[in-house]
């Protein structure tokens, strides 16, 4: 079994405009609203694809019910940590003419002490029965770093791989406990490393203790760098850029990644001297189905979807091993 575990999950609302003018008023077609937040988009996608998944979120107020009717409604199985502050909602605007969405998503409430120690306890218990654990989106205010680092050690000292996918301090946080694999995109790893090129940002959460780091770069893929250092990094793009809602891209690829751990245990041992050519082989085809998971959620109206074309976009993904010294 797979966890996701969503501190901040939200209501998503997703509306598609001709073009978007600002300061102009728009006429659109009817908008939609799903239960969301990145690791409900993970758990969405991992179900879709028939892996044995369960969702593990916060929910409160009127926001909190919409979202728990949604998830009930979709048949996602899920748990939910009742809090007493409201729900978040996130806006995204999808400008068809240019292929680009605009999005607005609300801080989100603060967890009390006992709601978040409630909501670590209830991840610390499902996850010592899962293979993977997943934590995915920002912290909300009230849940600590340190606090989440500490359920990522006690992870992996019973033997579950985690992936943590978040930004700020907790990124930093992660790494330090020694996460499986951490998925920052561009912009979130330059923030916490002060590093501009993703390659030397990527070295220094892994200096910091993580053993796969997995870097989305947009357009141009993704990619993968483990504990042994650039001799074994690796770059996964397809060979032109998809337009679309680019929402859901990274939340589809952190799916992607968390089969692979769950498929091939060895991908945990990543950084270790006695690596094998099936290790190597495992991380190419993560990084292969990853990139082109992502890129599939692009081409979908809504985050937690990917298209049906998959399978042939994995095919056409182009991987390459990084040169020593290289930067991105």
């Amino acid at each position: 079994m797979i966890l996701t575990v969503t501190p901040n999950p939200a209501e998503d609302l997703t509306w598609h405009v001709d073009r978007l003018r600002p300061g102009e008023t728009h006429r659109v077609g009817a908008g939609a609203s799903r239960a969301g937040g990145k690791g409900i988009n993970v758990a969405r996608v991992l179900a879709a694809e028939g892996h044995d998944v369960l969702a593990l979120a916060t929910a409160g107020g009127a926001t909190g019910t919409v979202l728990a009717d949604d998830l009930e409604h979709s048949g996602l199985r899920h748990a939910l940590v009742p809090i007493s502050g409201e729900t978040r909602r996130s806006i995204a605007i999808v400008d068809e003419a240019t292929g680009e969405t605009s999005i607005l998503n609300e801080h989100g409430a603060a967890l009390s002490p006992s709601e978040a120690a409630d909501l670590l306890a209830e991840a610390a218990r499902l996850g010592r029965t899962a293979s993977v654990v997943v934590i995915s989106g920002s912290l909300p205010a009230g849940l600590e770093p340190d606090a989440v680092a500490s359920l990522v050690a006690e992870l992996i000292a019973a033997g579950v791989a985690v992936i943590v996918d978040t930004s700020g301090p907790g990124l930093i946080a992660a790494a330090r406990a020694g996460a499986t694999v951490l998925k920052p995109n561009r912009d979130e790893l330059e923030a916490v490393t002060g590093e501009s090129d993703p390659v030397a940002g990527a070295r220094v959460l892994l200096d910091a203790g993580a053993h796969i780091v997995v870097v989305s770069l947009g357009a141009e893929g993704l990619l993968v760098l483990d504990a042994t250092g650039a001799a074994r990094g690796i770059r996964a793009r397809l060979p032109k850029p998809l337009h679309g809602n680019a929402t859901g891209a990274g939340d589809a690829a952190v799916a992607a990644i968390a089969v692979a751990l769950a498929e091939h245990p060895e991908l945990r041992a990543a950084g270790d001297a006695d690596s094998t050519t099936d290790t190597t082989a495992a991380r190419t085809a993560m990084a292969r189905r990853a990139a082109a998971w992502s890129a599939s959620a692009v081409l979908m109206p809504l985050a937690g979807a990917l298209h049906p074309d998959h399978a042939a976009l994995e095919a056409e993904v182009v991987v390459t091993a990084l040169e020593p010294q290289e930067s991105a």
